[in-house]
């Protein structure tokens, strides 16, 4: 199984699966399409979280000898594939984290791009986008998310140098939002799901965090005006249900809130 799938608490727990270096291929992107649909529908799942298999990879992006052996009509197609699940884990109202074990370069981090956070294995592997080194350019979103997450002209020179970054160095450009210190892949992904479950019921609100991550993903490319009016629709919605009524009778009553996702 090129991408295996499974719940720790409620959390559900994707993992990219294809030796030496996870790699993706469009069979892979196809199971990943087909996990993500998956989890965006678990009731019993309040976060998604995407790693690798493995102790040295997250992701070394698209399979090169895949593409070399594709007609351009078919290259584009997989990118447009690709563009559209990654599209649909951003759009899922799901926090979604990227527990990057490994190196994280090329097309995987443009899947890391399209998670909400991002949080590595300290010293671990290298991050970057080095496409232009192939004489191409990131085609599964990299340009577009990387311009939005550190702006034109920094995105810009790590684009066009190919260069990539230690975890500490993309921790200080704003690519990781954590840095977790590990012996192994697997005391990292236990870490990283313990960090998850704070975003789960009953001690958080999924809803709410579902709802937020709407507001900042489509509102983001509204105008303000627009912006405020999604924001102001989304807190009414909130407002009549079960988990805002118990977070203020909680707050009022000095006890911990119980949250259900309802």
């Amino acid at each position: 199984m090129l991408v295996k799938t499974h719940k720790e608490k409620r959390v559900f727990v994707i993992t990219l699966d294809a030796p030496p270096a996870n790699c993706y291929s469009y069979a892979m992107m196809r199971a990943l399409d087909e996990a993500i649909l998956e989890a965006r529908a678990s009731s019993d799942s309040d976060v998604i979280l995407i790693t690798g298999a493995g102790d040295r990879f997250f992701c070394a992006g698209a399979d090169v000898d895949m593409l070399r052996a594709s007609t351009p009509l078919a290259k584009y197609n997989f990118c447009l594939h690709a563009n559209e699940t990654l599209l649909r884990l951003e759009n899922t109202p799901k926090l979604v984290i990227a527990a990057i074990n490994g190196h994280c370069v090329g097309g995987g981090l443009e899947v890391a791009l399209a998670c909400d956070l991002r949080i590595a294995r300290k010293d671990a592997g290298k991050l970057g986008l080095p496409e232009v080194k192939l004489g191409v350019l990131p085609g599964t979103g990299g340009t577009a998310r990387l311009t939005r997450l550190m702006g034109k002209g920094a995105a810009m020179e790590l684009l066009v140098s190919g260069r990539l970054l230690s975890t500490e160095e993309a921790m200080r450009n704003g690519l990781l939002h954590q840095v977790i210190e590990a012996n192994s892949s697997s005391e990292f992904l236990a870490a990283v799901v313990q960090y998850a479950e704070q975003f789960c019921a009953p001690t958080s609100a999924p809803t709410a965090i579902g709802y937020i991550k709407r507001a900042v993903q489509s509102g983001g490319e509204m105008a303000q005006a627009e912006h405020l009016a999604l924001e102001r629709e989304l807190q009414q919605q909130l407002f009549v249900s079960q988990d805002a009524k118990e977070g203020i009778a909680a707050y009022l009553e000095k006890r911990p809130a119980q949250f259900h996702g309802a």
